[in-house]
């Protein structure tokens, strides 16, 4: 005769085992300001209207949900299955079988929509980096400044038959990409992303400099792509420090003096590669999921604020 099935909560309490995905999501939930979070998104939530009518899922529900997407590369369809297939990831957003309403795809969908109408990512954005300075995680006196291209699907089997117009190539080597950029500065001290931008592919990395600096930098770090000298000249002053690598001359080799400097300065801006190891690596991240600048940058200041959290996460748990 076959078991009877434990009940769930009873099953999780007897488990002799953390998994990864419990540990990370455990993890998370201790160092997510929910309350700070919440509040600026629930001005706009729906609300029962007065003739009554069927709720609208809990909002924190939704968000949890909505992270949750963020964390494991989900669809929307793929988000509602996995809240049906895995305890792990109900628990977290607070969903218990038979007794709460699953959102089903449609309700993700119109969720992450009404983020995207209000502009509400880029504020979650902000609204963590407050926190963090809050908690004594504040901007130090240097920026690394970098940029990754997010491959976009060139395929044109789609509905419009064609490539996202938004998107362009790029040659980086002698591999071409098609795709965007996410362009970041970088706390040289804490490596928690400040500025985002985002830009086509075939944007140049060295025309966006001024939206990724906060104005309190006595050090800015790059690569040579970013090698300018007007930039140079104005960076320069007492106690300031130029970390752009040094770049050698047309047709002749490079100072060794240039050199140690470069080494040096390699070794800083290695810090600025760890925000986008966590999303492509941590958080599986690897191409862009909607057609358009709009929609995927909305979904970069998502990432980049849960990225922030996560890097620092140990610091933060109590």
């Amino acid at each position: 005769m076959p078991k009877q099935p434990a009940f769930p909560g009873l099953r999780h309490a007897m488990k002799k085992k953390q998994t990864r995905r419990e540990k990370f999501l455990a993890e998370m939930d201790s160092v997510v300001p929910w309350t700070r979070l919440l509040a600026l998104i629930e001005p706009h939530y729906p609300k029962v209207g007065p003739k009554g009518g069927r709720p609208p899922m809990p909002l924190e529900t939704m968000l949890r949900v909505y992270f949750l997407q963020q964390w494991y590369a989900l669809s929307d369809p793929m988000a509602e299955e996995m809240l049906y297939d895995s305890e792990s990831m109900r628990r977290f957003a607070g969903i218990e079988l038979g007794d709460d309403r699953v959102p089903d795809e449609t309700t993700i969908l119109n969720f992450r929509h009404l983020l995207e109408k209000h502009a509400l990512t880029e504020r979650l954005f902000v609204e963590v980096n407050k926190h963090l300075a809050d908690q004594g995680i504040t901007l130090r006196s240097g920026t690394l400044v970098d940029a990754t291209i997010i491959d976009a699907p060139s395929s044109t089997k789609n509905e419009a038959g064609a490539r996202d117009p938004e998107m362009s190539s790029t040659k980086k080597g002698n591999d071409w990409f098609f795709g965007m950029k996410a362009h970041v500065g970088v706390d040289a001290e804490s490596g928690i992303v400040h500025s985002l931008e985002t830009t086509t592919a075939k944007v140049h990395d060295s025309q966006v400099w001024d939206e990724l600096l906060h104005g309190e930098e006595t050090s800015v770090w790059a690569d040579k792509g970013y090698v300018s000298a007007a930039r140079e000249a104005h960076f320069s002053g007492p106690d300031k420090f130029w970390g752009v690598m040094r770049k050698a001359p047309k047709g002749a080799a490079l100072d060794p003096i240039d050199e140690h400097i470069n080494r040096i300065i390699a070794m800083v801006r290695a810090r600025v590669e760890h925000p986008f190891r966590v999303l492509k690596r941590q958080f599986g991240y690897l191409k862009t999921r909607y057609r358009g600048l709009a929609k995927n940058r909305a979904q970069l200041f998502t990432l980049f604020a849960l990225g922030n959290l996560f890097l620092v996460r140990r610091k933060l748990m109590p």
